[in-house]
């Protein structure tokens, strides 16, 4: 099981970097033209924040279990994962996107996976 959810922690925390990076340093319409259409309508400030917070997070759902410091973040960072995929699948769901929503409730997925078994519920 703990391997299990390591390579969960992996799959997500390698998404959301990814997705933090290009948030970081592309344009909306770069952003757009690579699918990440929610962040339409977003001011630069915003979409560079939110990439911030996404690296943030790739980095809070592997160190703290990795290291054992505070292993309790990866299980909240898990939890605002689920948060972020909630609210983004609607969104996409908007724009017509069933592509996205099919990444978003798989990521929700992985995220809930992560917080049952780090919470030892699993």
């Amino acid at each position: 099981m703990n391997t299990t959810l390591w390579i969960a922690q992996i799959i997500l925390a390698a998404a959301f970097l990814y997705s933090g990076i290009c948030k970081t340093i592309l344009s909306e319409q770069q952003l757009i033209a690579r699918g990440q259409t929610g962040v339409v309508g977003l001011r630069p400030g915003k979409i560079h924040f939110i990439g911030v917070c996404e690296i943030a997070g790739s980095i809070g759902i592997i160190l703290p279990r990795a290291l054992n410091i505070l292993p309790f973040l990866t299980t909240a960072t898990a939890a605002c994962f689920a948060v972020v995929m909630l609210l983004a699948a609607p969104i996409h769901y908007r724009l017509k996107e069933p592509g996205n929503v099919a990444t978003n409730m798989t990521l929700l997925l992985l995220s809930l996976f992560v917080i049952l078994g780090r919470s030892g519920i699993l």
